[in-house]
């Protein structure tokens, strides 16, 4: 008998496996510190912004994680470097990968300055290249493999009627970079997916929840396009993160996931 089907569950394990998280201020990146830790493995959580980095790192704490805090984004190959060597020095190896830093800004073609483009792609784009490429360098000197998880979305896939040229374009390319990355990584044992969510429930789209008339005639007109019928919740997200950052997910490299309940599938 296979050894797994002694203890199906401990494919999902993540115990002792030390894992950086950037965006983990953010709704995503918050949540992925937390899950990580609360399964028991040992996380850097990298953040911008310093106070909701520290309430993100007691949060993990609390749960019984053993956490370092790195004040920082993922904005350049020295910073990106440097989240790395400190996670090693800190937890002597590097497993797991979740990038989750990003940001959307949304404005029509016509009132869009090249600039603010450019900021949505290196954000999204240039910043998770630059993250994966140093967590694939340490990946590859172990030895032993590991995961990448990049933060995607539905926009990555369909387009938008609202504004946002920059965050559907970004996204693509994310999912281009996933599968690009699973290819090339392959034969080394480093797998790289990507989680693709619709919307779900965050300080950002908090709005869309509520009883309002504004809110209520959004969330008609989107669920009319989700086969499950509801917005999505944090939770969601929960379980795909522990298969893609896990044995369960070894033979699955350069997918994208969409978290969206049905909502590309129609």
């Amino acid at each position: 008998m296979a050894d797994f089907l002694k203890d199906p569950l401990s494919l999902f394990t993540v115990r002792d496996k030390a894992a950086v998280v950037t965006g983990a201020s953010g709704a995503f990146g918050a949540l992925a510190a937390k899950v990580l830790a609360g399964a028991g493995a040992k996380v850097t959580a990298v953040a911008g912004n310093a106070d909701a980095l520290a309430a993100t790192a007691q949060e993990c704490r609390d749960l019984g994680g053993e956490v370092l805090e790195i004040k920082g984004r993922p904005d350049s190959e020295a910073a990106c470097a440097d989240i790395v060597a400190r996670t090693v020095a800190q937890f002597g190896r590097l497993d797991i990968l979740v990038v989750a830093s990003g940001k959307n800004d949304v404005a029509k073609i016509s009132d869009m300055a090249p600039e603010r483009f450019l900021d949505v792609m290196d954000a999204n784009v240039t910043q998770s290249w630059l993250m994966a490429r140093a967590a694939t360098q340490q990946m590859l000197k172990q030895g032993e493999g590991g995961k990448i998880v990049l933060m995607s979305s539905a926009r990555g896939l369909l387009g938008h009627p609202a504004g946002y040229t920059a965050y559907c374009a970004s996204k693509s390319a994310v999912d281009g970079i996933t599968k690009a990355l699973g290819c090339e990584l392959g034969p080394t044992g480093i797998t790289v997916n990507a989680i693709a969510p619709t919307v779900f429930r965050s300080p950002l789209t908090a709005w869309m929840f509520e009883d309002t008339e504004n809110a209520q005639a959004v969330r008609k007109g989107f669920l009319a396009r989700v086969p499950k019928g509801r917005l999505g919740e944090p939770s969601d997200l929960a379980g795909p993160l522990l298969f893609l950052a896990s044995a369960a997910s070894d033979f699955y490299t350069g997918h994208i996931l969409y978290a969206d309940g049905g909502y590309t599938a129609g």
